[in-house]
Formats: C-alpha cells, structure tokens, sequence
C-alpha cells in the first residue's frame, strides 16, 4: 500500500480531478493509474510531474517506442518494480516484441555489466569519446563504445 493511500477519481479535488482528465484525454484511457494516484495527495507535486512526463514522452526526435525502452532500462537500472511493469506493458503497447524485450533485457545487463566494470577499473576516457561530439565531426567508433 502507499504510504498515504490512493486518491480516487471521486475522492478527488476539483484540481487534481481536471490532472486525471488530462491524463485519460491524453492517454486515451478510462482509468488512472496507482502512481498519479499516490503522488494526488500533493497537487503540485501530481501536476508537475504529470506536465512533464507528458513532454518528455511526447513525440520528438525518439519515437514513442524507443523512449519506453529507455524508461524500462532505467527502471531495471534503478530497480523500480512499479515502474518496469507499467513501461513494459507501455512498450508492448506501442509495438515492442518479445525479440525486443529480451534483446532490451540483453543490453541493459551487459550496460551495467560494463559499466560497473569501467568504474572499478577506473578506466580512463578516450579522447576521441570526448566533446565537441556530433554526427559528422569524430570519426566512426564502430559498434560499440567500449
């Protein structure tokens, strides 16, 4: 359980009920989720959060899809259980496979594999890996940064 319960749509004030609109508007949904619900009892918090989880997740240079792996790679990284699930079933919703997943799950270990690996080895930064960075300006790295 939360730790101060779940705000239900009709439980809601009128300014954290026109924030669940939104987000059914947006998400085209019948229904709120337990996380917009637990963080309802600070509005400001709720509004804030929901206003700029709508913009980051929004169509930009990333697709929807790639951005929901990431998010599902962060919370794998962070550990967030309530987080994995619901960007998970997200990504399935917007196209992942389940080659997809499973070729996610394969990145997100080996990345913190390498990770950990780099930082206990306190390996030292190529050059060619620092700014100034962009599309055309380095030479290829090949397939991988490591």
């Amino acid at each position: 359980m939360s730790t101060f319960g779940l705000i239900e749509y009709r439980e809601a004030s009128p300014q954290v009920r026109a924030i669940y609109d939104d987000i059914m508007a947006t998400r085209q949904t019948d229904w709120i989720n337990n996380f917009w619900k637990a963080i309802a009892h600070d509005p400001a918090l709720l509004k804030r959060t929901w206003e700029s989880i709508k913009q980051v997740m929004a169509p930009g240079a990333l697709d929807p899809l790639t951005k929901e792996l990431i998010y599902i790679a962060v919370s794998v990284t962070n550990n967030c259980t309530y987080c994995i699930y619901s960007h998970t079933a997200s990504a399935f919703g917007k196209g992942m496979t389940d080659a997809m997943f499973q070729e996610l799950q394969a990145v997100i270990g080996m990345a913190n594999e390498t990770n950990k690996l780099v930082t206990g080895y306190q390996v030292e930064v190529d050059e060619r890996f620092k700014p100034p960075l962009s599309a055309a300006g380095k030479p290829p790295l090949g397939s991988t940064g490591e």
